[in-house]
């Protein structure tokens, strides 16, 4: 069974992703992390084809506390990351949150994979 961590599952792609997902592979679990920004609505989560396999969390990419948390708890072995900031007019008048998120964020969120899987690897011997 994998146990998948979508980053921006709320919003239109990853939502989408997430049903595809659900209908599709049975032994599939999906961890849903996403901040809900001007991007992120529930409206896209409706429902969705098995709930159970379906654990939504309210949070940040940027929350290097909670990506670890999340990779312990919920053993992530795969990754599929949508959360960014997409608006490029945003970003001239304000680059601060794209910097965030889109660079700062997706950094964190491999340090987190990675520190977690070297972790789980098994010694040659």
């Amino acid at each position: 069974m994998k146990n998948i961590l979508v980053t921006g599952g709320a919003g239109f792609i990853g939502s989408n992703f997430i049903h595809f997902l659900l209908k599709t592979e049975p032994k599939v679990n999906i961890i849903n992390l996403d901040a809900f920004t001007y991007a992120g609505t529930l409206e896209n989560l409706k429902d969705l084809p098995d709930v159970d396999r379906h654990t939504l969390v309210n949070g940040n990419i940027c929350d290097q506390d909670l990506l670890a948390d999340l990779f312990q708890r919920y053993a992530i072995d795969t990754v599929v990351h949508f959360a960014a900031e997409s608006h490029v007019d945003r970003s001239i008048s304000g680059p601060g949150p794209f910097i965030q998120t889109n660079i700062a964020g997706t950094y964190m969120l491999l340090e987190a994979a990675r520190s977690y899987w070297a972790g789980q690897r098994i010694p040659q011997g």
